[in-house]
């Protein structure tokens, strides 16, 4: 037999460590405020994940009970559970929600521990919420429970059952285009052009929102199409000139992606790391987000 060199040794054992870091799926939780807001903000990233066989969970801290102007709170909280769960079949993901009041969510200790305890259960790699300066007083408090949780989930008798993690996620945040008092900062751009239907379609699954709420507390009411399929078109096309002017995004994408990439690429999704949790670095980031060129 000839004698193995050692290079080729230490290639057979590099390419074993490599494919033992796959070998287990990326466990992703995704934090809203509202039933829609994974979807607006992260849709198409855990449409990937989940394409590639990675597992998802969107959890709304809130019931989404106000989020109407003609129907009563348990009618939209009718609604909304069906169209989470028309979303969950869509992204091929699981879909859940704490039984808080729309427009009422406090940071209490109460709330933390429930958000302790999902990200613990579903023994999350990657945690990912809203930044807590934003317009909405609900998505400024999902944030601050989300990270008053980060450190808490190591700590066994903060974990409702006593379980902790004892492997730190990533807690990263979505994107938002608010200056003050720190701009939003896209650390991760995930390319997310070939699930864009994909995304749309579990947007539009909130049909309560994107037909009906949106339109009315937004002011194009009366441009939106009486057809279905028109008004489908419309919403499609509103969203899609949205994103496509997040210039910002192509231009962080080029740490991630090639020159010609980012050229033939029109839709991007974004996160900025918290360092309230662990703080990965360049190949890490890959090997969490594995739809990342190599």
């Amino acid at each position: 037999m000839k004698q193995i060199s050692k290079a080729f040794i230490i290639l057979i054992l590099t390419a074993i460590s490599s494919v033992s870091v796959h070998a287990e799926p990326v466990r992703v939780i995704m934090f809203g405020a509202h039933p829609d807001d994974c979807e607006f903000y992260a849709g198409g990233t855990a449409a990937l994940f989940a394409q590639m066989g990675h597992k998802v969970k969107f959890v709304s801290l809130t019931n989404g009970n106000k989020g109407h102007h003609l129907l009563k709170p348990d009618e939209i909280v009718a609604r909304r559970k069906k169209e989470m769960q028309e979303v969950a079949r869509i992204l091929n993901i699981e879909y859940d929600y704490i039984d808080n009041n729309d427009g009422e969510l406090q940071p209490t200790v109460e709330n933390r521990k429930k958000v302790i305890k999902m990200i613990c259960d579903w023994k999350a790699d990657i945690v990912i919420t809203h930044r807590s300066n934003d317009y909405h007083p609900d998505h400024r408090n999902t944030a601050i429970i989300v990270q008053d949780a980060a450190y808490m989930i190591g700590v066994p008798l903060m974990v409702p059952d006593g379980t902790p993690l004892r492997k730190a996620p990533v807690f990263l945040y979505m994107a938002d285009g608010f200056k003050k008092p720190a701009p939003f900062t896209p650390d991760i751009v995930v390319d997310i052009t070939s699930v864009i239907r994909q995304k749309l379609d579990a947007i539009c699954a909130n049909e309560s929102q994107v037909f009906e709420w949106l339109p009315w507390i937004d002011g194009y009411e009366a441009s939106l199409p009486a057809d279905k399929k028109e008004k489908r078109k419309f919403v499609d096309n509103l969203y899609q000139m949205e994103w496509k002017a997040e210039i910002n995004f192509k231009e962080a994408a080029l740490r991630w992606y090639s020159s010609g990439q980012v050229e033939n690429s029109d839709y991007f999704e974004a996160f900025e790391i918290c360092e309230y949790g662990k703080i990965p670095a360049g190949e890490e980031i890959k090997q969490l987000f594995p739809m990342l060129p190599r």
